[in-house]
């Protein structure tokens, strides 16, 4: 799409005013177009609302929960985050910052001491005022002792949380945090009443009611009237329907069951792409795809071996073959290209058999065998990106064995169990946030035990460092260590492949942070 197109799109859409049309399309050199474009465009037209959006989402289990602290993979965040509640800031689809049952927020120079001012009437989706106590309640529950919240280790920054009246709160922090904002945009720390004791009833302040859950087979819930943002929410409905199946989700789209499916087959997206009735929806951001070594048990205790199936993995391979294409090489560590401390002076890891030979051997081995265990719920193409890197590492002497485990009780009975799996990590906004939710010491998803001093030294003094210089240095030397000693293996950044029927009208922008659009589908799309 070139910039002039873009623009009208954005502006149809109701993303730029007339203004700020008139003065980008000059800016271009096309003020000769503008009068035409206006004529035929309505300006800042207005979503439709109505209708029930059903979602087939592949990504889901029969053990999921509404519960803030516990949701993951896809369909629980999509209900629970995108739909019934709402976190103190969010993040937009351009990836900013922005007021939700925040309005505001401000920090001491030294960002260790947060105020945050909360919207005022605001409710409940039973009624009850949203106020300071109700925050209390949505972060304490992730720092109890035995909490099991995948929010923990984000929280143990917050050493102290306390109400200024009825619609403040203020945080104080263990050391300086210059991007403690956007912890509170986590999935896992949206809002709910204090008092609350029954996660799956739901209560919140989000856009839409929950009627019905049915973990890993189907939700509903529709508009709540009293929503205190306006321009959202256009469905009456939303249905999250399961399907783990692409298959099953790709067949349920063209046959008119759902209207939009994630995840799509990469083998077969450019058929999707030729239906009449289908519109592909390419969202780039920070999505990656990894095999993770547990570096506390053996074999994967020993760097060497960590170093040489690393080198062992043909990355432009992975991308062609699995990604087909959609996709960007990953260099064993979890920042983006898009993050803004993306170090990019890193040296790209190679397919190097002689390397591996080199570390099998200080490893004191001649070869080597090991177990891989993948299923594709762990991301799309994981078993075929296993047999594939099992041929890479057979031409390098290692002998790797493909373990086939089932979809369905994958992430509880395999991940985090097994030596050595197939994961992925949607990625987060700021380097901080990535690192601590999977990279710190103690952190609840440290998927792969990894301890380094330095690493957790580093993270402490990146959070606390207000100059953006020095913040670089410190997170492009983590992004170093986490290459070149963690047990994960960031082979590929991937694109999040979905489509939908050409009955959606879709944001010219699509957010890069999660899955669906941020999980924001049900606010931000509409029926065309």
């Amino acid at each position: 799409m070139d910039k002039l197109e873009r623009l009208t799109t954005l502006f149809s859409g109701g993303k730029i005013d007339r203004r700020e049309f008139i003065a980008r399309v000059s800016a271009l050199g096309a003020a000769a177009m503008i009068p035409s474009i206006l004529s035929a465009t309505p300006a800042n037209a207005a979503p439709k609302k109505g209708g029930r959006l059903r979602i087939g989402c592949g990504g889901s289990s029969l053990t999921d929960v509404l519960d803030p602290a516990l949701i993951y993979d896809i369909m629980a965040p999509v209900v629970s985050y995108g739909l019934i509640r709402d976190c103190l800031v969010g993040i937009d689809e351009n990836s900013r910052l922005v007021p939700e049952l925040a309005e505001s927020w401000e920090a001491e120079p030294d960002a260790k001491v947060w105020k945050f001012n909360l919207r005022k009437g605001v409710e409940f989706h039973n009624g009850k005022t949203f106020t300071s106590e109700d925050v209390l309640a949505s972060i304490n529950h992730h720092r109890t002792e035995d909490s099991k919240s995948i929010f923990k280790s984000l929280a143990k920054q917050i050493v102290d949380v306390k109400a200024d009246g009825k619609y403040a709160v203020i945080f104080t922090l263990e050391g300086g945090n210059a991007d403690f904002p956007f912890a509170l945009s986590d999935q896992h720390v949206s809002m709910f009443p204090a008092g609350t004791t029954d996660f799956s009833k739901g209560m919140g302040t989000g856009p839409y009611i929950l009627q019905q859950w049915e973990p890993g087979v189907r939700a509903l819930t529709k508009r709540n009237p009293n929503y205190f943002k306006t321009n959202c929410a256009y469905f009456d409905e939303v249905e999250v329907i399961a399907l783990n199946d692409v298959t099953a989700r790709t067949n349920a789209l063209r046959t008119g069951q759902v209207d939009v499916i994630n995840r799509c087959e990469r083998k077969t997206f450019h058929l999707l792409e030729r239906l009449p009735n289908i519109q592909p929806v390419v969202q780039n951001g920070m999505r990656h795809y990894c095999f993770a070594m547990r570096t506390d048990i053996a074999p994967f205790n020993d760097n060497n071996l960590r170093m040489a199936m690393k080198h062992a993995i043909n990355r432009e391979d992975i991308v062609k073959t699995i990604l087909m294409g959609y996709g960007e090489v990953g260099n064993d560590h979890p920042i983006s290209k898009l993050n803004k401390f993306y170090n990019k002076s890193l040296p790209q890891r190679k397919y190097d058999p002689e390397k591996v030979k080199f570390y099998l051997k200080k490893a004191g081995l001649d070869n080597f065998s090991v177990s891989l265990h993948a299923a594709n719920v762990a991301f799309e193409g994981a078993i075929d990106a296993a047999v594939l890197y099992k041929e890479h590492a057979a031409k390098a002497g290692i002998d790797l064995k493909v373990v086939r485990e089932p979809n369905d009780g994958y992430w509880s009975n395999v991940y985090k169990k097994v030596p050595f799996f197939a994961t992925y990590w949607s990625g987060r906004p700021t380097e901080d946030w990535m690192f601590t939710d999977a990279y710190a010491e103690d952190a609840a998803w440290n998927e792969t035990y990894w301890k380094n001093k330095r690493f957790n030294e580093l993270l402490k003094a990146g959070r606390a460092e207000l100059d953006e210089t020095k913040r670089a240095q410190i997170y492009g030397e983590m992004q170093q260590l986490v290459r070149d000693d963690c047990g994960e293996i960031v082979m590929a950044f991937s694109s999040d492949l979905h489509a939908a029927s050409k009955k959606l009208k879709v944001p010219a922008t699509v957010a890069a942070n999660w899955e669906l659009d941020g999980f924001k589908i049900g606010q931000r799309w509409s029926f065309a």
